[in-house]
């Protein structure tokens, strides 16, 4: 049975916290990124998300984070999964909207 509540941590060392998932599926948390190309200092950012509430246990999920430090939002879609040893794994994709100035910049804002 996949919970999304409690600490997660990816391979680059950014970590995030999910509260208590509701039983519709939505949760909120924080997201600690070790990667940014911001100048300015690193903060938490606040994240709120929803999932699948799957009875074989390998639900699907995103969240949204508002970065507290930057102009930027990103979005996360992924799959809880049992790995080998029975320990939950998270696999997702994710996209990062950045401001910019103008209409005609809009082309470079997604990665």
């Amino acid at each position: 049975q996949c919970d999304l509540t409690g600490w997660w941590e990816n391979e680059l060392g950014s970590k995030m916290r999910v509260d208590t998932v509701d039983s519709q599926g939505n949760f909120t948390g924080e997201y600690h990124t070790a990667v940014s190309s911001t100048q300015k200092p690193i903060e938490p950012s606040p994240l709120l998300g929803s999932q699948h509430l799957d009875e074989d246990g390998q639900c699907t999920f995103g969240f949204t984070v508002n970065w507290k430090f930057s102009d930027s939002t990103a979005v996360f879609a992924g799959q809880c999964f049992a790995g080998d040893g029975g320990e939950e794994v998270l696999q997702s994709i994710w996209l990062l909207r950045e401001k910019v100035d103008s209409l005609p910049s809009d082309w470079k804002a997604t990665r």
